[in-house]
């Protein structure tokens, strides 16, 4: 019996609600440990789509535990938004199969005003968030909410922008906390119990590895740290809790590569070939719905974010966006200043201006479709898929050929090695 941490292993959109959600009927508990309401997951499921943001993937399934844990940045409207909706699709969330960490930080409607109005905190780090456990004493409540305003106030008369009232942040607070602190605990003190227990516990990992802010293609990442060694910081569990069984982290791995927004991206493919990806892989934003630039596997990069992040196993997705390529390109390295790395460098100009060196391979024209068992997939993909365990050098356990929850060749049980 093992615990099981999900990490992208790429710059995110790898498909990790599907795994997640295929995972957890496995598992007894499902932790969301970072990231915020901005990273969204779409499971398919008997043809219903439920897209997720801040809740866990676990949440459709019955009798399973769904944890938020404190490295989630809540926006509470959010969250209570995303309670309702899948609501109306059948799913009841209570706080029998939501728990909330209660030293989780909030996101207010102030902060994203802030983010309008001037980017001059840029790089610096303060203590002024208000936290869900602070909602439950109003005079606390108070002290906080003038502590949050003395910051961003000061900011808003830098750049002439109405100041917040302490009166109508307190309002907004009071007004969601009823419906949020039923949720609340002490998700560490939980989690230890279980792991004493021996139950299973699925940690669930938002965006990916090359995003997060210290391993990253910086500037260009989030605020958070996404490798899975996070998933003991953002959840509260003990790393030698998690190792009393055996732990493996899953990457989420799509069999091609894709970006959203702006920073470097070698592989990608400006042309004919990143349209026809992007088309074929309806590649679009689960939250922000803008489109996601599209290009080769790049192996050299999955495998650095392999060795960042401890990776035992990938999962490899999206696999039947490739059908009826003739050719396929990998990357396998880079080209900078008439020197060959094999890795990704850290250097903000290094990284926007290597070349990508490319092994080619033989495409396929069957359909790969829905394949449940190896012995569906055309000889080539099987190639394919050799050849990209060899570069990244570590072993597919998992293969995903739809967004369909049971179109899944299960190779090697991340619960059971």
């Amino acid at each position: 019996m093992a615990n099981v941490i999900v990490v992208g292993s790429q710059w995110g959109d790898e498909g990790k609600g599907k795994i997640v959600d295929w995972l957890s009927e496995k598992a007894d508990i499902i932790v969301r440990f970072q990231g915020g309401h901005n990273a969204g997951h779409t499971l398919v499921i008997d043809g219903k789509i439920y897209k997720l943001n801040l809740l866990p993937s676990g949440v459709v399934r019955e009798g399973k535990i769904s944890v938020i844990g404190s490295g989630v940045v809540i926006d509470p409207t959010a969250l209570l938004n995303e309670i309702e909706k899948i609501a109306k699709q059948g799913i009841n969330i209570t706080p029998q199969n939501l728990i909330i960490a209660e030293n989780a930080a909030l996101i207010l409607p102030l902060h994203q005003e802030m983010d309008n109005v001037a980017e001059i905190s840029r790089g610096k780090v303060g203590r002024r968030a208000i936290r869900i456990c602070d909602l439950s004493d109003d005079d606390l409540l108070k002290e906080r909410i003038k502590e949050l305003l003395y910051h961003h106030n000061a900011l808003r008369r830098g750049v002439g922008v109405d100041e917040a009232t302490p009166e109508e942040v307190f309002d907004y607070l009071v007004g969601v906390r009823d419906k949020i602190l039923p949720f609340a605990k002490p998700v560490w003190m939980v989690l230890d119990q279980y792991a004493k227990e021996g139950r299973r516990i699925l940690f669930e990992g938002a965006q990916g590895v090359m995003l997060d802010f210290d391993h990253g293609t910086y500037p260009f990442v989030t605020s958070s740290n996404i490798v899975a060694s996070a998933a003991f910081t953002g959840s509260g569990l003990g790393i030698g809790n998690a190792l009393k069984s055996n732990l493996n982290v899953l990457g989420i791995t799509k069999a091609y590569t894709t970006r959203v927004g702006s920073g470097p991206f070698p592989t990608e493919q400006e042309n004919e070939i990143g349209k026809r990806l992007g088309e074929r892989g309806h590649e679009f934003g689960t939250t922000t719905g803008r489109k996601r630039r599209c290009g080769w596997f790049d192996a050299a990069m999955v495998r650095q974010s392999i060795k960042i992040s401890g990776i035992t196993g990938i999962t490899l997705t999206k696999l039947d966006v490739l059908d009826g390529f003739e050719k396929l390109k990998i990357c396998i390295g880079y080209k900078y200043n008439g020197k060959v790395y094999d890795y990704y460098p850290a250097s903000i100009k290094a990284q926007a201006e290597v070349e990508p060196i490319y092994e080619e391979m033989d495409g396929w024209s069957e359909s790969t479709e829905g394949a449940r068992s190896y012995k569906e997939l055309p000889a080539n993909a099987v190639k394919y898929i050799r050849r990209i365990e060899e570069l990244v050098e570590t072993p597919i356990a998992v293969l995903s050929t739809s967004p369909e929850r049971e179109d899944t060749i299960l190779i090697k049980d991340p619960f059971s090695y």
